[in-house]
């Protein structure tokens, strides 16, 4: 994450050096698995990679993290890419006792350092998939930590997509936007778990992860929310593969994989076959320089650290992802999985960490080739239909046999359970853990179903102060430590300083737009006025630019001068051209000046030259209305 010495594909000669040592690599790799006792065989080891949210007092993303990084510990912290991140490295652990306490009670600890340091700058941490207040503006380049890794790979991928990215994704809402750069990445945050593996037993246990990842994701999904729109149970997953989407049109069109992906089909021939197809089919997007050649280190009795494959390798996020690593003194592999999302809990994580840590025993203690018990094809169904619901996902399993997946997990948590036993992990231990699982199963209450419900509940209030009392129960919660299926619903009363949900007129205007177009009827935009009860109907052409607005007073002075028929005229000949907008960011003070000074009663919102949203004399008197009651309950 700390390199700072690199070069980008334009440096046609250092990108040519740096393939020719990554190739290197690839050779010095195998001549090492092929070296007997070299790779570490003995141990099993598990760790795992904690990112988090920082967040001011209004609970939305703050910009702290190189602040805080001043006071942690840089061997256990580091930077991610948006600077209102933070991602935490546990110290791997032997895959035995009480290894599965020891990692909780390492990051509690952590996370107790977070805290104290995000408090030291008004700020305070938070675990979840994807942070409910986010929202776009958060999410300019002003907000990227300052290191050249992120600029340098911001730039190569908008290049290699040709321009703007592109996202759409489909749930109980729809999102559609664009964005010009690769921020939207910043908006996951996930609970990265490891499993050390020989490389004799990779291709299997490897193939072993892409079948467990499913029922373990529906278990833990927890980002059902982005940007205010209700999406995926693991939204996550789609957006992920978007927002660093590097796949020109041609080559999208033909189907070419994305940088984010599950695979397309079994591996067969262990680790090298998944890090040469990952430099046969993706360029490289960034080098560093590297020093003494991999083979020339093996030659002389050391270990290559292998930096060309890793650096590459870091620019490919397979959901499960192959690792290379040097733990004192002798190289390893591992299987990174990077499907399971922060929180909502620490006690949640482990318990998904462990689900997923029994699974892989379980599963591979009984198939020596799990390629021979269920296509590929049913497992990568598995995994984006939990993505998308959860629980609520219908899974095909080993044997063929399809499976409501709540009462698969609930089939699958003594073989996990089982799994872990056989490895002689602590009894009190794996219990505990599993008790969380099988009560959060049994009642439906994964982090993302709480969400869905406390939206649910709350119908009526404000998109922001939905999404602010969403995050707000979601810090008090994780500071209760209780699991996510004890969680009350969260509720927008007694939300701290519900001043913050007013304060700009993003938080404030309706996005639930009726408008008309500048040929349409008159009658047509009186229509709509009367059904649906408006006093301002905004006019936009085809792209969406707001050209006009017609008002209830426009229609009110064109019948009382008897000037054309709403059967014949148009809105054009009514409408007020050119309307005095405001942008998202305004501040409702500076909104309410404006329509004071303009005397006007709406304030259409335009962003990036489009129409996003409107705010009017009512939304004011709602708002003054709400914060005079909570003055009064305060007093």
């Amino acid at each position: 994450m700390g390199e700072t010495d690199i070069r980008t594909e334009t440096d046609n000669e250092g990108m040519r050096a740096f393939m020719r040592t990554l190739l290197e690599d690839v050779r010095a790799l195998e001549t090492m698995m092929n070296t007997e006792g070299l790779f570490e065989r003995d141990v099993r080891r598990i760790g795992a990679e904690q990112e988090m949210f920082l967040v001011d007092r209004g609970l939305h993303p703050v910009n702290r993290a190189l602040e805080c990084l001043e006071t942690l510990p840089r061997e256990f912290f580091t930077t991610e890419l948006g600077q209102f991140n933070l991602e935490a490295n546990l110290s791997p652990q032997v895959l035995d006792g009480k290894c599965l306490s020891a990692m909780e009670n390492q990051l509690r600890d952590l996370l107790e350092q977070a805290d104290v340091a995000a408090a030291a700058h008004n700020a305070r941490v938070v675990l979840t998939g994807i942070l409910p207040t986010l929202e776009k503006g958060d999410l300019g380049m002003e907000s990227m930590t300052p290191i050249p890794r992120y600029y340098q790979l911001n730039q190569v991928m908008r290049d290699l997509r040709g321009g703007e990215f592109r996202t759409l994704i489909k749930g109980l809402d729809e999102l559609q936007t664009t964005h010009d750069n690769v921020m939207l990445e910043a908006c996951n945050t996930s609970f990265q778990v490891h499993f050390q593996v020989a490389p004799e037993e990779f291709t299997n246990l490897y193939n072993v992860a892409q079948v467990v990842t499913a029922p373990v994701l529906a278990a833990a999904v927890n980002s059902p929310v982005l940007l205010r729109h209700r999406l995926w149970h693991e939204t996550r997953v789609a957006l992920f593969q978007q927002s660093v989407d590097t796949r020109s049109e041609a080559q999208a069109n033909r189907s070419g994989r994305a940088r984010v992906s599950f695979g397309d089909e079994w591996i067969h021939d262990g680790v090298l076959e998944i890090f040469r197809d990952d430099i046969a089919r993706f360029r490289v997007l960034i080098a560093s320089e590297l020093g003494e050649s991999p083979l020339v280190a093996l030659e002389n009795g050391r270990i290559p650290e292998l930096k060309a494959l890793r650096l590459h390798n870091g620019t490919i996020y397979r959901w499960n992802r192959p690792c290379y690593g040097i733990s004192e003194g002798r190289p390893h592999l591992r299987i990174e999985n990077r499907v399971l999302p922060a929180g909502p809990t620490v006690i949640d994580e482990i318990a998904n960490a462990a689900f997923f840590f029994g699974l892989m025993c379980a599963v591979a203690d009984e198939y020596e080739d799990v390629r021979k018990t269920i296509p590929f094809t049913d497992v990568k169904e598995n995994f984006l239909a939990s993505a998308r619901y959860g629980l609520g996902a219908r899974l095909k399993w080993l044997g063929g046999k399809t499976w409501n997946a709540e009462d698969l997990v609930q089939e699958l948590l003594p073989v996990a359970r089982q799994g872990l036993v056989n490895k002689n992990l602590d009894v009190a231990d794996i219990d505990r853990y599993f008790d969380v699982l099988r009560e959060r199963v049994k009642s439906g209450r994964t982090g993302s179903q709480w969400m869905l419900d406390s939206l649910e509940s709350m119908n009526g209030a404000r998109p922001d102060e939905c999404y602010r009392a969403l995050t707000a129960a979601i810090c008090s919660h994780q500071r209760d430590g209780n699991p996510v299926h004890e969680w009350e619903l969260a509720r927008v009363e007694g939300t701290e300083e519900i001043r913050d949900s007013y304060r700009t007129v993003g938080q404030l205007m309706t996005t639930d737009l009726f408008t008309v177009h500048p040929e349409d009827l008159v009658d047509l935009a009186a229509s709509v006025m009367d059904w649906e009860h408006l006093r301002h109907v905004p006019v936009e052409d085809q792209d969406g630019k707001l050209v006009g607005l017609v008002t209830y007073r426009s229609l009110l002075r064109m019948m009382g001068r008897g000037g054309g028929s709403r059967s014949t005229s148009s809105v054009r000949e009514i409408m007020r051209a050119n309307p005095v907008t405001v942008g998202p960011e305004t501040p409702t003070t500076e909104a309410i000046a404006i329509m004071r000074r303009e005397k006007c009663g709406c304030l259409p919102v335009v962003e990036d030259g489009k129409l996003v949203g409107i705010v009017t004399e009512s939304d004011f008197v709602e708002v003054s209305a709400k914060l005079l009651d909570e003055w009064l309950r305060k007093s």
